[in-house]
């Protein structure tokens, strides 16, 4: 191997191993950051928790800001690799709707963030904090009412839900669901409030759809007049 060769395989090396340096002080990041939100989410805390210097932290992340960035990017990264990707195999319309939602509860159930759905903690705690880490959080949570939205719209093309509904609305409500039964069960670790949710979301399904719709959890539900 030639000197030009060997020192292209340090360098692809130490990138390498940056890159699982950076991937694992992020996954450290982004729990911390779950309970204790991204305000209390510095660099010295972090080295604290990790056993690093603060120096060999600032060599991947500049600022207090930038690490708040890249730790919401990671717990986006996250929640799309178990909730969104996953339920956009089922067909678009009421099963990926279900299906974002149960993943959802899934997701909060099983602890994949230690102060339960990320987004839910970062949103609630940076309503009032204007700046790039508010937006950044504000992002993704357009983003998802916007996929339940689509798959509203979906099922009222298809016939499954009133179509004189108003879908960014109903979405609305579907997620607000979610958030409640989210922090209740971050509380008191009871999956019952979860429970409510799938009950709650049956029923406000029933009541849109356009003929006798079958609960996801097992009951028939009509659509009200």
């Amino acid at each position: 191997m030639t000197d030009v060769a060997e020192a292209a395989v340090r360098s692809d090396a130490r990138r390498e191993r940056g890159r699982r340096t950076r991937a694992s002080i992020l996954a450290t990041a982004v729990d911390i950051a779950s309970v204790e939100g991204l305000e209390g989410l510095t660099i010295g805390r972090l080295a604290t928790e990790l056993g690093m210097s603060k120096s060999g932290l600032f060599a991947h992340f500049g600022s207090k800001e930038e690490l708040q960035l890249a730790t919401i990017d990671a717990a986006s990264a996250i929640f799309d690799e178990l909730v969104i990707e996953p339920a956009g195999d089922e067909a678009a319309g009421l099963p990926r709707l279900r299906a974002y939602i149960e993943r959802f509860l899934d997701h909060v159930q099983e602890g994949v963030f230690p102060g339960g759905c990320f987004f839910v903690s970062a949103m609630g705690e940076l309503d009032t904090h204007p700046g790039p880490v508010r937006d950044g959080a504000m992002a993704f949570s357009q983003r998802w009412l916007t996929l339940l939205a689509e798959q509203v719209a979906a099922a009222q093309a298809a016939g499954e839900l009133d179509p004189g509904a108003d879908a960014p609305q109903i979405a609305f409500e579907l997620n607000a669901y979610m958030v409640l039964g989210n922090m209740q069960f971050v509380a008191a670790s009871d999956p019952a409030a979860l429970d409510r949710v799938r009950r709650a979301v049956d029923a406000r399904l029933g009541a849109l759809a356009v003929q006798p719709l079958l609960g996801a959890h097992g009951s028939d539900r009509k659509r009200r007049s």
